[in-house]
């Protein structure tokens, strides 16, 4: 049985679920977002509450079970409150910042890297090294960091490149004589 999959999704306050069929629509104060259920699993709404159960106990169905639940509930907690990622660059030189709708990165190559801003996604610059991405789809915002951070992925013996804030970085000795 799956653990996260039994488990109900409340709605809080000020977000409306609608269950129709097998699409699921969650409309909060930061935007709306749909989610269309696989037919392994059914979807029902009683008393503000989302509950998920598997069509039969086949392996398929209980493995979509709690996917499914796990999308619904990051549905409704991106459209009350939005995700957030923090990127990091580290390096001499390493910056980024705005340039309209794009992100234009200096990542130390012969030329600055623009980065088209997706739909839905918010990406701000606080600091020249520093990144951060919001968005209501958590999916999309993950994307996005996973994305920018493979401009340049930090290397293991100075730490340099782009990461995570919360990322930690295994350090390797260096050459010895």
């Amino acid at each position: 049985m799956s653990r996260i999959g039994k488990k109900v999704i409340p709605v809080p306050q000020g977000v409306t679920i609608s269950v129709d069929g097998q699409a699921v629509k969650a409309k909060g104060p930061k935007g709306e977002l749909e989610f269309v259920v696989n037919d392994l699993c059914l979807v029902a709404l009683e008393n503000d509450e989302v509950t998920i159960k598997p069509v039969d106990n086949s392996k398929p169905a209980r493995s979509m079970w709690g996917m499914c639940r796990t999308r619904i509930a990051n549905m409704v907690d991106g459209v009350s409150t939005e995700f957030t990622k923090t990127l990091e660059l580290v390096g001499v030189g390493y910056r980024a910042q705005m340039k309209g709708s794009s992100l234009s990165l200096a990542l130390g190559y012969s030329h600055d890297i623009d980065y088209a801003v997706p739909d839905g996604i918010k990406i701000a610059t606080p600091k020249p090294t520093e990144i951060v991405i919001t968005g209501i789809d958590k999916q999309k915002v993950g994307q996005t960091a996973a994305e920018i951070r493979a401009f340049r992925s930090p290397e293991p013996y100075k730490g340099k490149g782009v990461k995570y804030s919360d990322e930690y970085i295994f350090r390797k000795e260096g050459k010895k004589k």
